[in-house]
């Protein structure tokens, strides 16, 4: 128990114990419902893992970026193209790939991103999403054009087909294969980011958020603390951009449209800036709210056509009552609603995200640190 403990109370060990525990519930869970299901969480999957990255850019360095679908969309054709040919790449090399590819461009508009600042990064970024497809139509023959490109997942390892075996006693279809794939990608991408967070690397993106003169006194280059954060959020968009691709089987533009980035956007907020938790529970929530609020809008007596009409309505809804009665997103109005359970004489700051510390402890754990 000592031992145990003194894991717990280390920030690898915590995140590696989570890690374990989440991977269990992933086999469980996967098994446990078919196909559709799968699909569904494959779906959750890989908004969670791009709106990650994100929250990353976001809330923890205050950067607004309406692009990430675009870079998401570099993951995805990198993906198609390597793993349309015969013989496919195995899938793990293929995303490995897609997120190395995004990650350097990434670098270069990271580069030109740190010059800009509140609304110009944000044109700059909208700007991005909305030329990707122009860039697609040119490349036509290489990029398939307004058609896209059609992914061939190759068939389940024979390995997987065994392990799945010995734990389940039935067969893996291809579904499961790559829902499995879609969060194993996500458990890891999050363990890598949490840990990110919590290193120093983490405590410099939430100095230049906090208190930009400030975090420039303490020996922190602003420009380089933006770019890294920049390139962490487009790899782990890039390995999202990837996991979609294998999910729907199609790249092309139409999939890669602004509305892609701002239902990204759209997770971050409802779950909570700055908060890992909070961008997987958006996720959550807009991959399945539109099925639950379309099944109910047809048990209450409408058509097809109405019935789906219902869900951006809700949206709406939901996001309006997010910002007005939980600003600070819902997983972080539900950590600060406990810890004011715990401690009813302090009371939180509602400026500052559920993750994040504050700002002076902030500059002064970076203090210093100018590596």
């Amino acid at each position: 128990m000592r031992r145990l403990a003194a894991v717990w109370h280390s920030t690898l060990g915590r995140h590696l114990l989570v890690t374990a525990a989440a991977v269990l519930v992933v086999v469980l869970v996967v098994e446990s419902v078919d196909d559709f299901r799968a699909v569904q969480l494959t779906q959750m999957a890989y908004l969670g893992i791009a709106a990650g990255g994100l929250t990353v850019l976001t809330g923890l360095n205050g950067q607004i970026s309406l692009g990430h679908g675009a870079l998401m969309a570099v993951g995805a054709y990198t993906t198609a193209l390597l793993v349309s040919d015969d013989p496919v790449l195995p899938l793990p090399v293929a995303l490995l790939t897609a997120t190395a590819v995004t990650s350097a461009v990434g670098v270069v508009i990271g580069a030109a991103a740190a010059r800009l600042r509140g609304p110009y990064l944000a044109g700059a970024t909208l700007a991005l999403a909305v030329a990707l497809p122009g860039v697609a139509l040119h490349f036509g023959e290489t990029l398939g054009g307004e058609q896209g490109l059609r992914l061939r997942v190759p068939e389940t390892p024979g390995w997987v087909l065994d392990a799945a075996y010995f734990v389940t006693a039935h067969d893996l279809t291809r579904s499961k294969y790559v829902a499995y794939l879609a969060w194993f990608t996500l458990v890891v991408v999050y363990l890598l980011l949490a840990n990110l967070a919590r290193s120093r690397v983490g405590r410099r993106w939430r100095a230049v958020r906090d208190d930009e003169v400030a975090a420039e006194l303490a020996g922190i280059h602003l420009g380089r603390a933006r770019v890294s954060a920049f390139v962490v959020s487009a790899a782990a968009a890039g390995a999202g951009g990837a996991v979609m691709a294998l999910a729907v089987r199609l790249t092309a533009p139409t999939g890669f449209t602004l509305t892609l980035s701002l239902t990204l956007l759209t997770a971050v907020v409802l779950g909570g800036l700055g908060s890992l938790t909070g961008a997987l529970a958006g996720a959550a929530l807009l991959t399945f709210l539109p099925s639950v609020i379309t099944d109910a809008g047809t048990s209450a007596g409408l058509d097809d056509i109405r019935a789906a009409e219902l869900a951006p309505l809700v949206y709406g809804v939901v996001m309006v009552a997010v910002v007005l009665l939980a600003p600070r997103g819902l997983v972080g109005t539900l950590h600060a609603g406990w810890r004011r359970l715990r401690n009813p004489a302090v009371t939180p700051d509602p400026t500052t995200s559920a993750d994040a510390a504050s700002p002076g402890a902030t500059v002064a754990t970076s203090k210093g640190d100018t590596r």
